[in-house]
């Protein structure tokens, strides 16, 4: 799910910023009590977001805050600890696992989806022979994004639509089907547009070359060795664990009218594209060891951060990681993430040793840029 679509939909995971390396920049250190970053995440709060919860890693000390409330009816505040649904961050934990089976030999990049898939992406244009899963990854495959179809948006993301099937349980075949029924957006290789059917093919290659299910390899490959206790790839689950905020959502095109608690859902909707459950920490945790080669050889690493050109001009997307520059001239590397109820951005410099993931449980209004901004620039 992208910011594409959440013009469109209240609720959309989110698409990548970042930009090319342009020269030497610092983070400017934090103040000890972070006052911009709160500053920051007050100002969410203020602009109509229920609550904020942010999490910091810099060097060997972390530090964390939340802002406005984890429910609106008790008026409970958000944790520190809350997990949240991470929307399109998964994508990051999917890209890592398939270079992960390329260095081991297991498949090579370059590799098409037909071979891994053999007539699966197929219909209106679409052909898999010509689809490289490098492609999948960095989102130059051309290939249709099944949110963007008109019968998804109808059944999934209005407010009836949401109320009568937020926890169906369809099958990434069918979700396939949506997307394979419109055309093309261009051909393999020829631009970029961000495509939440990139990931869920990318996750059934990883199941393919695996003979396991894709959470199960994200688990075994990253959860398990990182200690992520508080990370999983849920597959019917509708509740969050504890501790948790309600997600709210105005489940419409605009930031006016009713807000909805959405927090009940089946994320299994959005499969290897942003199915993922977390927490501040335990991203910050990940985006750091990503970053210090502790999950990829270097090869792969740097296959990871070889960008293309993002729809922003300050963002530049890898293979499942993006590279944003900051106004302040520093950069960044992570993903962030929308889906109904729940806002994130989770994000590092280069060398692993300055991160903080952020989360918004409100998903219509508020900037986790200014919050990053606030964090790596001071402002």
């Amino acid at each position: 799910m992208n910011r594409r679509v959440r013009t469109i939909l209240t609720a959309a995971t989110a698409v990548a910023l970042s930009a090319a390396l342009a020269g030497p920049a610092v983070a400017a250190p934090p103040t000890d009590d972070h006052d911009a970053t709160r500053q920051a995440m007050r100002a969410a709060v203020a602009d109509g977001v229920p609550g904020v919860t942010a999490s910091v890693r810099q060097g060997h000390g972390t530090w964390a805050a939340t802002a406005g409330v984890g429910n609106l009816e008790t008026g409970k505040p958000r944790s520190a600890r809350d997990h949240y649904r991470v929307a399109s961050i998964s994508k990051t934990f999917v890209a890592t696992v398939v270079l992960q089976l390329e260095a081991e030999g297991r498949l090579s990049l370059d590799d098409t989806v037909e071979k891994w898939l053999p007539g699966v992406v197929r219909g209106n244009g679409h052909d898999g022979r010509k689809v490289t899963l490098r492609q999948l990854l960095n989102h130059t495959s051309g290939i249709f994004d099944y949110l963007a179809d008109p019968g998804f948006q109808r059944t999934y993301m209005t407010a009836d639509g949401f109320m009568k099937h937020r926890f169906d349980e369809a099958e990434p075949e069918e979700l396939l089907a949506l997307a394979l029924a419109n055309e093309p957006y261009f051909a393999p290789g020829a631009s970029f547009e961000y495509s939440n059917t990139n990931y869920l093919l990318a996750a059934r290659v990883i199941e393919k070359a695996t003979g396991n299910d894709y959470g199960d390899e994200i688990d075994r490959r990253i959860i398990a060795p990182l200690h992520l206790t508080s990370t999983s790839v849920p597959t019917t689950r509708v509740t969050l664990p504890r501790p948790s905020s309600r997600g709210y959502s105005k489940l419409a095109r605009t930031d006016t009218g009713p807000t909805y608690d959405v927090t009940e859902l089946n994320a299994r909707l959005a499969y290897g594209s942003g199915q993922m459950v977390s927490s501040s920490a335990d991203l910050n945790r990940f985006y750091s060891a990503l970053l210090r080669g502790r999950l990829l050889p270097p090869e792969q690493l740097k296959e990871m951060k070889t960008t293309v050109p993002s729809s922003r001009d300050t963002s530049r997307y890898g293979l499942g990681l993006v590279d944003r520059k900051l106004g302040c001239g520093v950069h960044v590397w992570g993903h962030d993430g929308g889906i109904f109820g729940s806002n994130s951005d989770a994000v590092t410099t280069e060398d692993g040793r300055h991160s903080l993931a952020v989360n918004f449980n409100g998903d219509w209004s508020g900037s986790t840029d200014a919050v990053i901004e606030a964090e790596f620039c001071g402002t």
